[in-house]
């Protein structure tokens, strides 16, 4: 029981751990590369800083500290029950933390030119996004949507972020110029290139594993995994010795562990991973918790 609230204390940690390091690391790469640059960021951040920028023009003033917040209630009030409680409440934080480090934090702008703001901002940018994933967390806003959405069809729908992210921006061109426009969409394809890159939460695997020892890995695998695995039963080409071939398609983020399982059932397993372009039939994907 102890061990247990030990890995969900530990979980925790690591999860705020990693909202904090998203949210420094989003609110550094606003001051230093998006605002130098006049670029918008993406989602409803970006939402807030057009709603900022509209205000201006009738002299008024809506921060983006405060924008980011607003926006962010109704979506996670939503979520709240859909996604995960755990994951909300963390995703919550993360806005909070940037929030607040926009409001009293000054970083200084790096680059002069506005290429580099680009590239290095749309990189760094992803990796937070990435960062608050890892941590079972997220940026909120569009993240929930995307989130909610590709958990319930089992794929990532970042590309639909990203059309999303362009037609605020043609809105934002529209009224402060189609040449940062331009520049921020160039932002939002790096950011969003970046997030597909290294978040791998909907991506799948085949397993295949040749052992001596199928029951051993079968009981093993099913205790602590719902997918199906299917067996063909041979022998060996070289010692014609009896083999059984394990099949399986698993979760990209499963798979060290699933290694680890099986060779620690049968040393001398034998494992080839396979990248899986398409899956059709009933698959396990594990809840945002």
């Amino acid at each position: 029981m102890k061990t247990i609230e030990n890995r969900k204390i530990g979980r925790y940690i690591v999860s705020f751990i990693a909202v904090l390091a998203s949210a420094f690391l989003q609110a550094f790469t606003m001051q230093v590369f998006l605002t130098p640059a006049q670029i918008l960021s993406s989602g409803f951040t970006g939402v807030a800083v057009l709603i900022d920028r509209i205000a201006e023009l009738f002299g008024m003033s809506f921060p983006t500290s405060l924008g980011m917040i607003v926006l962010n209630i109704p979506v996670a009030a939503f979520c709240f029950r859909h996604i995960g409680k755990k994951f909300v409440v963390f995703s919550l934080m993360q806005v909070f933390f940037a929030s607040s480090i926009l409001r009293f934090a000054n970083f200084q702008p790096i680059f002069d030119d506005v290429f580099l703001n680009i590239c290095f901002g749309g990189f760094l940018y992803g990796m937070a996004i990435v960062i608050a994933l890892k941590g079972n967390a997220s940026t909120a806003g569009t993240d929930f949507i995307a989130l909610y959405v590709s958990t319930k069809c089992g794929k990532s729908i970042w590309q639909f972020v990203f059309l999303f992210n362009c037609s605020m921006l043609c809105i934002f061109g529209w009224l402060f110029g189609w040449v940062y426009a331009g520049y921020s969409i160039l932002f939002q394809f790096l950011t969003t290139k970046t997030i597909e890159t290294f978040d791998n939460r909907y991506k799948r695997v085949t397993l295949q594993i040749t052992t001596r020892e199928p029951n051993r890995l079968i009981n093993a695998y099913m205790r602590q995994y719902r997918h199906g695995m299917s067996v063909l039963n041979g022998y060996g080409g070289y010692g014609k010795g009896k083999l059984s071939l394990l099949h399986t398609v698993v979760s990209t983020y499963e798979v060290r562990d699933i290694v680890a399982l099986m060779r620690e059932a049968d040393p001398h397993v034998i494992i080839n991973v396979l990248q899986t372009e398409t899956f059709y039939g009933g698959f396990y994907q594990k809840p945002i918790d």
